[in-house]
């Protein structure tokens, strides 16, 4: 999730030596990227910096956050509302300043075709800019380079082809948007301005030596086409489905660019698919299913009023993707094909980072200490400030910016702000993705259709902050198709939450989804708190979860494990039904 700023000391601290006003920051932050960016203007002034001359990017991008990655707490209103806010600002006070990244990347991630992830991150960018147009803080003559501030994160996928031509059609779509929605003129402040990432959806855990090459061809399929390259690449590192990349990984990852850049001839010569008659009709094709899919979000009322329903549409394209894997439609080499191998020398406890687990405790007491010697009746002042501009239009930068001076933490500017804004919980799509799994889970929906006390009733959760939950929607999904009652109530739950609801819901299986690394931490808790509500439901987890962490958790009382490599569904959903069978042979009390 990043390095944990919560406040202005630890942006000090992380800075420290760097000047600010001769360099770029990105900055990966979206729901709270209205305070980091407050944060990092506080700091530039401590130092005797102008902000005006600062440069860099926020992600600032709320609508994947509802679709596809889930770190949000506000409704969508006055989300967009802070997102227009920080562009307003940044166009007048810090205009080197790219104010939002629409990020295409994570809709992938989330399972979404190319059609999709051109439509929605199109979409999405239209959403903001018709938010900022019609906010009335930008004047008309301004609006121009608001719109030439916007930059992309992308994905690319291993389909070289269809994703290079995925990128040369983000190119003339944005264009021509630019163009006729916007009226921009210049052609410099209408290029699709885009870096990437290349797909971390299909690295897997079996044999991930080769996610090495699947890096490298996905990495091309970014570059090789001059006319839609990115302009900034960073990789993945080929142990992320197995845990924490160590620094020589990422190392590994940033020498493929390097090899590219300078050993390689394949950035020194003019567009090499210009011409192709392969690349220009499959480009055409992906333009014309893109703008249709992108006139329907429009005729929806544009992304932001349309957020259940393209949720319910990405989940569907994941639970399709999973059939095919798990029926070999779709092959993954060493997971569905192929599956001989030696043993890998990169296996291995030492293959990937640990974190120190006091950690967290040193961040909390540094924190306490943090709000004990700064002045308090300043802090209080400032957060009264920004509770009542949250409550006008006026821009909430400068309330924002003094809150961070004051001394002021993440947790209570977001605090400040839930009391004004309320809290949101986004749908999580799985109702409309039902039914996707056809027949392949038919022979387990056939048995528990008969079973001794009913359908099992499954409780499918998500604890902890982390928001990828791609992983937990397509287990319940593929547990509704295979006859169980789900009960799934989307992210970020507390343990106190998950027991309450396996007690209320009286479930027969609790399946915990663990992607944030934290399964030591939230597990335990979790399961303690079951059997303090009197719940004796079986408990599986599923995540990246190494190897070696798996006997301790068994030892809690864990059910069972499932990780990347657990990719047939029909086959756990079959092991979750002898869960409950076995279960409800078992007297109370045994």
């Amino acid at each position: 999730m990043g390095v944990p700023i919560a406040h202005l000391g630890h942006m000090e601290h992380l800075l420290q030596g760097i000047p600010v006003g001769e360099l770029t920051t990105s900055m990966t932050i979206n729901a709270t990227a209205a305070w980091l960016l407050g944060l990092y203007v506080a700091n530039a002034e401590d130092q005797g910096t102008d902000p005006s001359v600062l440069a860099g990017t926020t992600q600032n991008d709320i609508i994947k956050e509802y679709l596809s990655r889930g770190t949000y707490a506000f409704p969508p209103e006055p989300s967009r509302r802070l997102t227009v806010d920080l562009i307003a600002y940044t166009v007048k006070h810090i205009p080197r300043w790219n104010p939002i990244n629409v990020c295409s990347y994570h809709l992938q991630e989330a399972g979404a075709t190319p059609v999709q992830e051109l439509a929605y991150a199109l979409a999405d960018a239209i959403g903001v800019l018709d938010a900022v147009r019609q906010s009335g803080q930008v004047d008309q003559d301004e609006f121009p380079a608001v719109v030439g501030r916007i930059s992309f994160f992308c994905n690319a996928g291993i389909r070289f082809v269809e994703e290079t031509c995925k990128m040369r059609a983000f190119t003339s779509m944005w264009d021509r948007i630019c163009a006729d929605r916007y009226g921009v003129t210049d052609p410099k402040l209408r290029r699709f301005r885009y870096g990437v990432q290349v797909n971390s959806l299909g690295l897997t855990e079996v044999q991930p030596e080769n996610n090495v090459q699947r890096i490298v061809l996905e990495m091309l399929g970014v570059t090789l086409s001059k006319g839609a390259r990115a302009r900034s690449i960073q990789l993945p590192a080929w142990n992320e489905a197995l845990g924490l990349p160590r620094p020589w990984d990422q190392q590994w990852a940033l020498r493929m660019q390097q090899v590219l850049a300078y050993e390689t001839d394949l950035l020194e010569h003019e567009d090499i698919f210009e011409g192709s008659k392969v690349m220009e009709t499959k480009t055409a094709e992906l333009v014309d299913a893109a703008q249709a899919e992108l006139d329907d979000v429009l005729s929806l009322g544009g992304a932001f009023a349309a957020i259940d329903e393209l949720k319910g549409r990405l989940v569907r394209s994941h639970a399709d993707r999973t059939r095919r894997i798990e029926s070999g439609d779709l092959p993954v080499v060493g997971v569905n094909c192929f599956t001989e191998s030696a043993p890998s020398p990169l296996a291995g406890a030492e293959s990937f980072l640990k974190v120190d687990p006091a950690v967290e405790s040193e961040l909390r007491e540094e924190v306490g200490r943090w709000r004990a010697q700064r002045d308090a009746t300043a802090v209080t002042r400032a957060l009264d400030e920004l509770r009542r501009v949250a409550g006008t239009e006026e821009n909430v930068m400068p309330a924002t910016i003094a809150l961070a001076h004051a001394g002021g933490t993440t947790g209570e500017w977001a605090g400040a702000l839930r009391e004004v804004f309320g809290e949101y919980r986004a749908p999580t799509g799985v109702a409309a993705a039902v039914g996707r799994h056809g027949d392949q889970l038919a022979q387990v929906a056939a048995r528990v259709r008969v079973m001794a006390g009913g359908p099992p009733r499954l409780l499918v959760a998500k604890p902890g902050l982390d928001g990828h939950s791609n992983g937990a929607e397509q287990v319940a999904v593929a547990a509704r198709d295979a006859g169980f009652e789900v009960v799934y109530q989307g992210i970020r739950q507390t343990p106190q939450q998950i027991a309450a609801a396996a007690r209320d819901e009286d479930v027969d299986l609790v399946g915990l989804s663990i992607l944030s690394g934290s399964h030591l931490d939230l597990v335990p808790e979790v399961i303690r708190r079951l059997r303090e509500a009197g719940v004796g439901a079986p408990v599986v987890v599923g995540g990246i979860i190494p190897e070696a962490d798996q006997p301790k958790l068994a030892e809690l009382g864990v059910a069972a494990v499932y990780t990347p490599k657990d990719f047939a569904l029909s086959r756990i959903m079959a092991e979750l039904a002898d869960l409950v069978e076995r279960r409800r042979r078992t007297p109370i009390g045994a």
